[in-house]
C-alpha cells in the first residue's frame, strides 16, 4: 500500500513540475489552448504576437512559438508602417516630393528590418501533446519603440527631415513619440 502511496506522490510532483515557468490558474480551451491565444490581447500601446509550435524537446517548442510570435510582432508593425507611409504618400503629394517619398520608404524598410528590441514574453504555457511538448506564447511589444526607431532614422536625413516637418503624418507620430517618452518617465 505504500509503494502505491508514494508512486501516486511522484506522479503528482511530475505534474506539478512540468507545470514550472507557467501560470497554473490560466484558462485554456478542451484541446489545451490558452484563451489569449484564440483571442489576443488588444492594447493600443502594444502589440500583440501569439504562435504555437511543437518538438521533442521542451525549450525548443517553447523557443519555436517564440520566434513565431516575434514574427507575427513583426508583420503586425510593418502593416503598421505601410499604412503610415499611405498616409505619408497622401499628404506630401507627387512630382517633386517623389525623392522624399522614397526617401522615407528606404528608412520604413531599414526600420522593419531592425530587430524587435523590447519584445518580452507576456503569457507562456507549455504541455504534453503525445510524445511532444507544444508551447503557446505569447510576445508583447510596445508600439512606441517602433514610432521612435522610425523617427531617429528619420532624423538621421536632415533632407527628410525638413520635407518631413510639414507633414501631419510627421508631426503626429512625433507627438505619440513623445507621449510615450513622458509615460516612461
Amino acid at each position: 500500500m505504500s509503494k502505491v502511496l508514494t508512486g501516486i506522490i511522484v506522479v503528482l510532483s511530475l505534474a506539478l513540475l512540468s507545470g514550472c515557468g507557467t501560470k497554473a490558474l490560466q484558462k485554456t480551451s478542451m484541446s489545451g489552448e490558452p484563451e489569449w491565444y484564440k483571442t489576443p490581447p488588444v492594447n493600443k500601446d502594444f502589440v500583440y504576437g501569439v504562435y504555437t509550435a511543437t518538438s521533442q524537446d521542451m525549450q525548443l517548442a517553447t523557443d519555436k512559438a517564440s520566434a513565431g510570435a516575434r514574427a507575427d510582432v513583426g508583420k503586425q508593425i510593418q502593416v503598421q508602417i505601410q499604412s503610415l507611409e499611405k498616409r505619408f504618400n497622401e499628404e506630401t503629394g507627387f512630382g517633386k516630393d517623389a525623392t522624399l517619398l522614397q526617401m522615407f520608404t528606404d528608412v520604413s524598410k531599414e526600420v522593419m528590418n531592425m530587430s524587435l528590441e523590447g519584445a518580452a514574453i507576456k503569457q507562456k504555457v507549455t504541455h504534453r501533446d503525445g510524445d511532444n511538448w507544444r508551447a503557446y506564447v505569447l510576445i508583447e511589444y510596445p508600439v512606441a519603440n517602433t514610432n521612435a526607431a522610425l523617427v531617429k532614422e528619420c532624423r538621421k536625413n536632415t533632407a527628410l527631415v525638413t520635407q518631413m516637418r510639414a507633414s501631419e503624418a510627421f508631426k503626429d507620430l512625433e507627438k505619440e513619440v513623445d507621449k510615450a517618452a513622458a509615460a516612461t518617465k
